[in-house]
C-alpha cells in the first residue's frame, strides 16, 4: 500500500513531460547598430581601430586636474544616491538568495504542551483530572521543480540583481559626469568673472577719465551717464555671475554628500582644450554602456517570466512528510512508543481559473516585449548622444578658431577708438560700443572653451565611461553574500 501511495502521483506527472513546455531560450534583442559613427571626430584625432580606443579605468583623469580627480573619487563613496543604488543592489542579490531556497525542502517544528480538564458532566469519572499533551511534531515538505518554474524564478532574480549592477554603474557614471560638468561650469564661470572685473576696472578709469574731460569742458554730461551705465552694467553682471557660482559650487557639494557651509573651490579660470577621447567602433558601444546592460538584463529576466507563467498550466509534485513524539505523559513523552510519522507525495493542478493563467502568460509575453523594445530605444539613445557630442565637439572647435580672430580684431578697435577719442576726434558712444562688443566676444569665447569642456564629458559618459559588461557580476557572483 504504501508503495502504491508514493508512486502513483509520481506516475501521473510522468504523464507530462517537461519536453511540452515549450519556451524559447533567450537571445539578445535585436538592435540597429552602424558600422561607422555618421559624425566625424575633430581635427587631430584618431580615426577608431578595431581593438583600440577605449577609456580605461578613471576616465576623469583625462583631464588632468589634480582637483576633480579629487573630487570624483568622493562619488562613490559619499554621494546618497549612488549608495541608494548600491543599497538596491545588495537588495537584489538577497531576493536571489530568497529564491533559490525554494530549491531545498522546508523543515518546521511547533512543539507544545496543553492541559485540559473535562466537564464533570460528560466525563465517566465522578471526580475527572486534568490531563496534558505533550507534543513534538517535525514537518518537511519539498516542491519538486518538475517544469523549471523554480529555476526560471530564480534566474529572472539573479538576472534582475545583475540589471541593478549595471544601475548602480550607471548611477555611479552619471553623478561623476554631472560633477565635471558643474566644475567646468563653475570655472568657466571664474573666466567670466576675471573679465568682467577686469572690464570693470577699466570702465572705472574711464569714468575718471570721462569726468575730468567733464570738468574742463572737453565732454558732455552725456558722455558721463554713459559711462557710468557701462560700470553699473558691469558690477551688476558681475554679481550675477557670482550667485551662479555659488549654487554650482553647492551643487558639487551635494554630488560629494557634503554640506555646502563645509565645501568651497578655489578660482581658477580654464586654460586647458578638450582631449582627445578614444572613440571605439559603434559595435563595442553595447558592452560598454551600463544602461544598455541594465536594459538588456532586464529583457533577460523579462524572458523568464514567460516560462513561469506557462509553467503554471502543469501540476505542481510536492512531498510532505512529519514525523514527532507524542504522550499525555511527560516521563513518556521522548520514548520509542510516543512516535508517530506520515508521509506522502501531493499532485496539485489548477481544473479552472477563468483564463487567469493564459492571461498571466499574454501578460509575461507583453512584458518582455516592452522591455525588448525599451532595450533598442537604449540603444539609439546611446548613439545619438555620440553623435551629438562629437559634432558638437566638432563644430564648437571651428567656432573658437573663428571667435578667436574676432576677439583679437574688437580688442585692436577698443585700442583704436580710445585714442580716437582722447584726440578729441571720436565720441565716447563709438568707444563704449566697441568696448562692449569685445567684452562680449571675450566672454563668448569663455563660454565657448566651457561648452566644449562640458561636450568632451558628454562624450565620455555617452561611450561608457571605459566601463564594460564583462564586469557585471556573474550569476553566481549575485547568488553569494
Amino acid at each position: 500500500m504504501r508503495q502504491k501511495i508514493g508512486t502513483a502521483p509520481l506516475g501521473a506527472v510522468m504523464l507530462f513531460s517537461p519536453g511540452c513546455l515549450k519556451v524559447p531560450p533567450y537571445q539578445r534583442p535585436s538592435a540597429p547598430v552602424p558600422q561607422n559613427f555618421k559624425e566625424p571626430p575633430p581635427t587631430g584625432w584618431k580615426e577608431a581601430q578595431p581593438g583600440d580606443g577605449v577609456l580605461r579605468g578613471k576616465w576623469w583623469e583625462i583631464f588632468g586636474d589634480p582637483a576633480l580627480n579629487a573630487l570624483e573619487e568622493q562619488v562613490s563613496i559619499s554621494n546618497q544616491n549612488v549608495l541608494q543604488a548600491e543599497a538596491q543592489f545588495r537588495q537584489a542579490k538577497a531576493a536571489v538568495r530568497v529564491a533559490r531556497a525554494a530549491l531545498s525542502p522546508l523543515v518546521t517544528g511547533s512543539p507544545s504542551v496543553t492541559g485540559s480538564l473535562a466537564s464533570a458532566r460528560l466525563s465517566s469519572s465522578a471526580t475527572p483530572h486534568p490531563t496534558g499533551t505533550y507534543d513534538i511534531p517535525v514537518s518537511a515538505s519539498y516542491t519538486y521543480d518538475v517544469w523549471g518554474s523554480i529555476h526560471r524564478g530564480i534566474a529572472a532574480s539573479a538576472n534582475t540583481a545583475q540589471s541593478l549592477a549595471a544601475l548602480l554603474e550607471n548611477a555611479r557614471l552619471l553623478y561623476q559626469s554631472e560633477l565635471a560638468q558643474d566644475y567646468f561650469q563653475l570655472h568657466g564661470l571664474d573666466g567670466d568673472a576675471a573679465l568682467l572685473g577686469q572690464a570693470a576696472q577699466s570702465y572705472e578709469e574711464y569714468l575718471v577719465l570721462t569726468r575730468n574731460r567733464f570738468a574742463g569742458g572737453v565732454a558732455s554730461d552725456s558722455d558721463v551717464a554713459q559711462a557710468e551705465t557701462q560700470l553699473y552694467t558691469t558690477q551688476a553682471q558681475l554679481t550675477d555671475v557670482a550667485v551662479q557660482r555659488a549654487q554650482l559650487e553647492h551643487a558639487i557639494a551635494i554630488l560629494i554628500g557634503k554640506p555646502p557651509a563645509e565645501f568651497s573651490i578655489e578660482r581658477a579660470p580654464i586654460h586647458v582644450l578638450p582631449p582627445e577621447i578614444p572613440m571605439g567602433l559603434p559595435s563595442a558601444l553595447l558592452e560598454r554602456r551600463p544602461d544598455i546592460a541594465e536594459a538588456e538584463r532586464q529583457a533577460a529576466a523579462a524572458n523568464e517570466q514567460i516560462g513561469i507563467a506557462k509553467a503554471a498550466f502543469y501540476p505542481a509534485l510536492t512531498f510532505a512528510a512529519s514525523a514527532g513524539v507524542q504522550s499525555t505523559s511527560f516521563l513518556n513523552w521522548i520514548t520509542w512508543p510516543a512516535r508517530f510519522w506520515t508521509i506522502g507525495p501531493q499532485l496539485a493542478q489548477i481544473l479552472f481559473d477563468a483564463g487567469k493563467r493564459t492571461a498571466q502568460v499574454a501578460q509575461a509575453q507583453a512584458g518582455y516585449d516592452a522591455t525588448a523594445a525599451a532595450y533598442r530605444q537604449t540603444v539609439l539613445t546611446a548613439f545619438q548622444q555620440v553623435e551629438d557630442n562629437l559634432a558638437a565637439l566638432r563644430v564648437l572647435a571651428d567656432e573658437a578658431s573663428v571667435l578667436a580672430q574676432a576677439v583679437k580684431s574688437a580688442e585692436r578697435s577698443v585700442t583704436v577708438s580710445t585714442a580716437q577719442y582722447k584726440g578729441g576726434t571720436a565720441s565716447y558712444l563709438q568707444v563704449i560700443t566697441v568696448q562692449t562688443i569685445a567684452l562680449q566676444d571675450e566672454r563668448s569665447a569663455v563660454d565657448l572653451q566651457t561648452r566644449r569642456m562640458t561636450a568632451s564629458v558628454l562624450l565620455i559618459e555617452a561611450l561608457g565611461g571605459g566601463w564594460e559588461a564583462s564586469s557585471l557580476p556573474t550569476v553566481q557572483d549575485v547568488s553569494l553574500k
